[in-house]
């Protein structure tokens, strides 16, 4: 019997649920209670001071040095009456995670009779220095070159994170080189944030030039999977690599389609409750929670946001999620895929626009065929998905979404856009005929028939949980994201693409209108031909089917199924002029992210051959042959008793077991000797290639011998909790 195993099985059975002390308080008592926000600020800063902030938030005014000195002494007062010790600032390198270095507020005097007292200082607000040799970089820093800079960004608001420990103050901070050089995922999508805000605008100006601005607006929705913790210590593969390389498939799993919205267990919602107390503290938004698709597995949502803020919430959520797991004897899985045959987890982004006036750019209206503003901003970003879709695909790659995609549960590795049949009417309609001033209003509704049940309003759309990019009705909805992803990466590229192309759009049109045409009829013109030439990235259907790959096909669109091959579309010239031209990476920016994502790749892949190994030759063998020598004494006290043809029978199932190790230990060494071959080369591209093409495919071979065995052996030897116990013991 396996210790680990089953003393972990014994101790799920006896958590308790505790209560918290700020259970039943309204959320409006504690929303963003630990937020430097701009109430806070109004309170803590000078007159001056304050407006100079919201000027920068809202405007994107420039910080002097006079101003930094003033908000830092306000910040620390305002934290430390919090109760804070340790500032930090808070940043994105390119490990996908945050980054963090605690200083404490107090500082020593060097004047032995003057005791020291706690300051915080406009350069230390502003700037500190972390080692930028030390995280991936893509080659842009060597060893010997280590300066790196976090400088602070105001336009994400500084918090206090709460520990069992003390509290500390979070400062958001972009990360770069000593040379200037992008390091890390948020100063890329400050960029495009602003790239698509002037883009945005001077479209906007075609039909409303009182818009000053345009936001971009996130909504994150984020899957994940909770099991208990002591069987995830039991599991050397979800510990080291996020999921399970080996796992008998479960008699039940999500075939009944029971836990998908169904009641949330005692000890889930328990949980669910803490980390979103701790995450409205922090101001973020997290309103909804349910069951999701496979057992075991969960949601939870916020309102939407400004994109950079949202970016910063949804990388504070999952470290909270984390923390507040272990208080319940939880651990949480964000990786995109931890179990073969049920659901993997993504992260969908709903991405949307907003002038300052007030108006989401991509609803529709009740008219939309009479809405021109509406069309030529939905036909821009399908016209950019159309001819960018292969970075956008290259943004979501992964070793881990790569389990996740195409698996009949996610949106398949082919780019398309899902616009319903309603908008897919509008836009040929407008192809042909261009604005239809008397077409049909969005008033349909559904009446049910039914005494006190009241008619609801039909929506313009409906969703497709099958399509990568489906627009829901006032705004895309990005579903090919994984879960464990910064959502930085992927709405970094978005931006950038649909702002080249309303910057390409505006120079045809102002081309037009100097020729004398009118600007009505010039964009009407242009939009038409975008509509011809986007019609293929289009798809209403279902996007699990073959038919829809041989269609893809046809139509021209890729299905780019492994990583290596997707991360190759970041180095072609037309993607580096794209992002150089637009001032978002640099050449040597961009080739040293792929760089980094491709070693990623690698080394990820790398460490989940060597946890096959160790867990081949300690748990599942060596477990094997506990049951097969069970057997083969089985055998022999049978063939003494004479009972030969039961003999017989155990000696079939000896040599089945047999044949699954001698298998498991051929593909094993295989794997090994090729893996020692590959990583001989000297170039990544082909190592990462030949890991995805050759040493792959070893990984099925290895896992259906070993869930065979799993199958065949007594529970009392197996050494790992099964699915069973994994997805259902909560």
């Amino acid at each position: 019997m396996s210790d680990i195993r089953f003393r972990a099985l014994d101790s799920s059975k006896s958590i308790q649920i505790g209560n918290n002390e700020e259970e039943g308080k309204k959320i409006s008592d504690i929303f963003a209670n630990n937020v430097f926000n701009l109430p806070a600020m109004n309170e803590y800063l000078a007159e001056g001071t304050y407006f100079a902030m919201v000027s920068a938030i809202k405007h994107n005014s420039k910080i002097d040095f006079q101003i930094a000195e003033n908000v830092a002494k306000g910040l620390k007062k305002w934290a430390m009456d919090k109760g804070a010790t340790h500032f930090t600032h808070w940043f994105q390198p390119l490990t996908g995670l945050t980054a963090e270095k605690h200083d404490a507020f107090f500082k020593p005097s060097l004047d032995i009779t003057v005791q020291g007292m706690e300051n915080l200082s406009a350069a230390e607000l502003v700037q500190r220095e972390p080692d930028a040799s030390s995280f991936p970089n893509g080659g842009l820093r060597s060893t010997y070159e280590a300066r790196g800079y976090t400088i602070w960004d105001p336009s994400s608001p500084a918090f206090i994170l709460e520990t069992e420990n003390g509290k500390t103050l979070y400062i958001p901070a972009v990360y770069i080189s000593y040379t200037g050089e992008s390091l890390d995922y948020k100063t890329p999508l400050l960029k495009s944030n602003e790239l698509l805000n002037k883009a945005a605008t001077d479209v906007c100006h075609f039909f409303d030039d009182k818009v000053h601005n345009v936001i971009t607006t996130l909504g994150w929705e984020q899957e994940y999977f909770l099991i208990d913790e002591k069987l995830y210590y039991a599991r050397p593969d979800l510990q080291i690599t996020g999921r399970t390389l080996f796992g008998g498939k479960p008699a039940k799993g999500q075939q009944l389609d029971d836990h998908y919205f169904g009641t949330i267990p005692e000890r889930v919602q328990a949980y669910m409750q803490d980390f979103e107390r701790e995450s409205l503290k922090l101001g973020i938004p997290v309103l909804t929670r349910h069951n999701e698709v496979a057992p075991g597995q969960y949601e939870c949502a916020p309102m939407f946001e400004e994109l950079n803020v949202a970016v910063d919430h949804n990388l504070l959520v999952m470290d909270v999620m984390s923390r507040t797991a272990k208080k319940h004897g939880l651990k949480i899985l964000f990786h995109e895929k931890p179990f073969a045959g049920v659901n993997g987890s993504g992260k969908h982004n709903n991405w949307s626009m907003a002038t300052d006036r007030g108006k989401n750019l991509l609803t529709p209206g009740d008219m939309p065929s009479n809405n021109l503003q509406f069309i030529t901003f939905i036909v821009n970003v399908i016209k950019a998905m159309n001819d960018n879709g292969d970075l956008l695909r290259a943004s979501i790659a992964s070793q881990a979404n790569e389990h996740r995609l195409g698996a009949n549960e996610a949106p398949p590795a082919v780019i398309s856009v899902f616009t319903g049949t309603m908008i897919a009417d509008v836009l040929e309609g407008f192809k042909t005929k261009g604005l239809i001033k008397n077409g049909k209003k969005i008033e349909d509704t559904i009446d049910l028939n039914i005494p006190k049940i009241p008619e609801v309003n039909l929506d313009s759309t409906d969703r497709n949980r099958t399509s990568p990019f489906p627009f829901t009705g006032n705004k895309f909805e990005f579903r090919a994201c994984g879960s464990s992803a910064n959502c930085s990466g992927p709405m970094t590229v978005l931006n950038t693409i649909v702002a080249h192309q309303l910057i390409e759009f505006k120079k045809e049109v102002d081309a037009l209108t100097k020729k004398g045409e009118d600007k009505e009829k010039a964009i009407v013109k242009i939009i038409q031909k975008y509509i011809v030439e986007s019609e293929r990235i289009i798809f209403n259907g279902d996007g699990y089917s073959k038919e829809w790959e041989k269609e893809a096909a046809k139509r021209g669109l890729k299905n780019i199924k492994s990583t290596p091959e997707a991360l190759l579309a970041f180095t072609t010239p037309e993607a580096i002029k794209l992002f150089s031209s637009n001032k978002i990476f640099t050449e040597r920016e961009l080739h040293a992210r792929y760089e980094v994502l491709l070693e990623e790749y690698i080394k990820k892949m790398d460490i989940e051959m060597l946890v096959i190994e160790e867990m081949i030759h300690t748990h599942i063998l060596p477990s094997a042959y506990i049951f097969q020598n069970k057997l083969i004494e089985n055998h022999g006290g049978l063939s003494k008793m004479g009972l030969n043809k039961a003999a017989d029978k155990v000696k079939e199932e000896v040599e089945i077991i047999f044949n699954h190790m001698d298998e498991l230990k051929i593909n094993l060494k295989s794997m090994m000797d090729l893996r020692d071959k590959v990583f001989a080369k000297k170039d990544q591209e082909s190592i990462a290639s030949s890991i995805s093409e050759k040493i792959k495919p070893y990984f099925e071979k290895l896992r259906h011998n070993a869930d065979q065995l799993e199958k065949l052996i007594d529970d009392s030897a197996w050494k790992l909790p099964k699915y069973r116990e994994l997805l259902f013991i909560r």
